[in-house]
């Protein structure tokens, strides 16, 4: 309901029409919509570890970097790009001013959560001489944007009806690590 209808059209009262249950159970088990509204936020942030878990483990050796790579960046823009991810995205941007808690804690448990994942991954990476990262944290930052920067930007600007298909989406993911190897693959001819 919160996606479809955003937070200022949502009622306690349409949500328990829509979860079958009694207006006095939604009642009785949340305060008031806004906190309904952010009960709902933070029980889709449980699921971030689990839901990038394959993405954000240590990479292959040496001959397969490049391939392990760029599987982990076709599922990364594959999961970012679920439209009720996208649709909660958007909502949560929607409401940052009314709620910055919620839009804080939403960005720590979710975009910078799975930065530092990456960003430990790229540390064995950088211990195994295969990538020399400087900024473990940045390089991980500019790995998901190199991913994603093109369909998230484009569906968070023109709305949920924009759809890119799976040829799109891996070609963005493969290009993505092609630059990312080029910024930051260990030289090892000059090593």
């Amino acid at each position: 309901m919160f996606l479809n209808k955003g937070y200022p059209g949502t009622s306690r009262d349409e949500v328990a029409a829509l979860a079958a249950v009694s207006k006095q159970t939604v009642y009785k088990n949340s305060a008031d919509t806004q906190r309904l509204f952010t009960e709902i936020i933070h029980g889709g942030l449980d699921r971030i570890d689990e839901l990038f878990s394959d993405v954000t483990g240590s990479p292959a050796g040496p001959q397969d970097l490049e391939k392990d790579l760029t599987a982990r960046a076709r599922q990364f823009v594959t999961i970012l790009t679920q439209p009720r991810l996208l649709q909660l995205r958007r909502l949560v941007i929607a409401e940052a001013d009314r709620f910055p808690e919620l839009g804080r804690t939403y960005y720590e448990r979710g975009p910078e959560r799975v930065h530092a994942l990456l960003a430990e991954s790229f540390e064995q990476l950088a211990g195994r001489t295969l990538l020399a990262p400087g900024d473990p944290v940045l390089a991980a930052n500019h790995l998901t944007w190199l991913i994603t920067s093109i369909p998230v930007n484009k569906v968070m600007f023109c709305g949920s009806g924009e759809h890119f298909t799976r040829a799109e989406l891996d070609h963005c993911a493969d290009e993505a690590v092609r630059v990312f190897l080029a910024a930051y693959r260990r030289d090892t001819q000059s090593a």
